[in-house]
């Protein structure tokens, strides 16, 4: 059966600099066994699969790595959005887009420069020290280089570093601490008032993901509850890669909203 299939680009004003996502637009009826074997297929960080929603969201949306299904995940959320609203979806409220996935529901704003979610709420702990050490000797970061570490999970749980400079983290080697022995290494520094992010061992077969914005809401969330995110600041991803990922963390009292734009670069059809 033909299905509408969207690819979209992610987190960058500039298209095929930002992260792909493959986009299934009529997924009501598929498996969860043809899901992720399309998602497998694709190759793509993620791969979304839409379908109506009953318990109030504007659409539903299943999220696929090429290994598994995922709670949550950013730039899936940006692309499914920009994905629904191309293929003619028109959302019960004017301004925002209430999306319904396995986190709950999560409000899309329209109304800024780009889309923005609303960070879901995250679990902040310290990270423990072995699991620390472990990923510092992997990557040869001295203990004395190392400013925070914490554990963050917004649905996916997350070792986040933090060393002291941007150019400090893209010296990193990612392969370094490729998977199955290591699992949700993240790394960032301070890039003038903003921050480098990578995230070295992302839910998909790649070895670093370009960007990946349900980290960057995390980390966002951090920030803000140790009252360091009292502005507007942009996180820059993909730059290890050769992309140019850009997302607004932006504050709204105690919430936190996470924007970036989108391109459309391929509408058609698959055969599922």
């Amino acid at each position: 059966m033909k299905r509408r299939f969207i690819q979209c680009d992610v987190f960058s004003s500039t298209a095929l600099k930002g992260n792909g996502l493959a986009v299934v637009v009529e997924g009501a009826d598929l498996t969860p066994a043809q899901m992720q074997d399309f998602a497998n297929w694709t190759q793509q960080a993620e791969t979304t699969f839409l379908m109506p929603s009953d318990r109030g969201g504007d659409y539903r949306v299943r999220i696929f790595s090429a290994t598994g299904e995922m709670r949550f995940a950013g730039h899936p959320t940006l692309g499914s959005c920009a994905a629904w609203l191309h293929a003619g979806g028109i959302p019960q409220n004017e301004g925002c887009v209430i999306q319904d996935c396995d986190v709950g529901l999560v409000e899309i704003d329209l109304t800024g420069e780009a889309p923005a979610f609303e960070a879901p709420q995250t679990r902040i702990a310290p990270m423990p020290p072995q699991t620390r050490n472990a990923i510092c000797t992997a990557l040869t970061i001295a203990t004395d280089e190392v400013l925070n570490a914490v554990q963050l999970d917004n649905g996916v749980l997350r070792n986040v570093i933090e060393l002291s400079n941007a150019a400090r983290v893209l010296s990193l080697d990612a392969h370094a601490v490729s998977k199955p022995a290591f699992n949700g290494v993240s790394i960032i520094g301070a890039n003038g008032a903003g921050y480098e992010v990578r995230n070295l061992t992302p839910a998909s077969l790649a070895s670093e993901d370009p960007v990946t914005g349900s980290l960057i809401a995390a980390v966002a969330c951090w920030l803000h509850g140790v009252g360091r995110l009292t502005a507007p600041i942009v996180l820059a991803q993909g730059t290890a890669l050769g992309r140019q990922g850009r997302a607004v963390a932006t504050p709204r009292g105690n919430d936190i909203w996470i924007g970036g734009h989108t391109s459309i670069v391929i509408d058609g059809h698959v055969t599922l």
